[in-house]
């Protein structure tokens, strides 16, 4: 039987259900994709309107990304590729050691470290901003100024309690006869981490790139905070500072924004597959 929304039961041929049927998906194609199908459209329009909604360009043109380039939003869109692989590359490192020691070993303390990861997902960028902002400016110990350089956004990225959350979490039903088997057979630490236990968490490290990539490519105020000159902003920032600005129309926002938009894309369909088998995997586990 095929229960609608308003619990009425039809068979899933009777035309009432299918009419149900085609037009919740008609409303959540057009809430969801609507959005992305206008900025698409507005991108190559050359009177390009960002309060109205339009599914095609009414006056195709590239202008507006020659006006866009003009700006410096490739030099903007380079500066943010180099930050989310870095970054991205760091933190898929730190999470998987982190998430290793959390799971698969037991040492005194460890409650409070898995509070303490915890604890900075629930702190708000503009609460520590300021100390943060004093920290890249002088780093503890080594006297380092890291403003107005890549390593500044970066660093304070390489960890994500996130992260080091999904992974633990999903290491934890990996079977520990597997380490016990290999460990018979003679194998170190390091190869029963490497050979086992990562190629098991494939499903998991996909679900943390994707989100990982999002949240490091979304990055607002930490590249703000690190820029000595506008020559150092992401492509995130330069898109926020040039709304201000009265000789970039519309239609170049919306050149950026596509530009922008397409990375995440891209990282989406990359691992598509592993993410959803991750996501599987959490539903079903426990």
């Amino acid at each position: 039987m095929f229960e609608t929304t308003l619990g009425w039961g039809w068979g899933r041929k009777h035309p009432v259900a299918t009419g149900l049927r085609v037009l919740l998906y008609a409303v959540v194609l057009v809430v969801f994709c609507g959005p992305l199908v206008s900025v698409f459209a507005g991108a190559f329009d050359n009177a390009a309107d960002p309060g109205r909604m339009s599914l095609y360009p009414h006056d195709p043109t590239l202008e507006n990304f020659e006006v866009a380039a003009e700006q410096g939003l490739w030099r903007y869109f380079y500066n943010s590729v180099v930050i989310a692989g870095g970054a991205l590359l760091l933190q898929v490192s730190v999470s998987v050691f982190a998430a290793y020691a959390l799971a698969r070993r037991r040492f005194r303390g460890q409650a409070l470290v898995l509070l303490a990861i915890l604890a900075t997902m629930m702190l708000p960028e503009e609460v520590i901003a300021i100390p943060l902002s004093l920290v890249i400016g002088d780093l503890p110990g080594l006297g380092l100024d890291l403003r107005g350089t890549v390593l500044g956004v970066i660093l304070p990225l390489g960890g994500w309690g996130f992260s080091i959350f999904v992974l633990s979490e999903f290491m934890k039903e990996i079977p520990r006869q597997l380490e016990e088997a290999a460990r018979c057979d003679g194998a170190s630490e390091l190869r029963i981490f490497g050979q086992i236990v990562l190629p098991l968490c494939k499903p998991a490290i996909g679900v943390i790139v994707i989100f990982g990539f999002n949240m490091i490519w979304d990055q607002y105020l930490l590249p703000l905070i690190v820029a000595r000159t506008p020559d150092d902003y992401t492509l995130t920032v330069a898109l926020a500072s040039l709304r201000s600005d009265p000789l970039v129309g519309p239609g170049a926002l919306l050149a950026g924004a596509l530009l922008a938009l397409l990375p995440s894309l891209i990282v989406y369909l990359a691992f598509q597959r592993t993410f959803l088998s991750g996501l599987v995997a959490g539903a079903v586990k426990g």
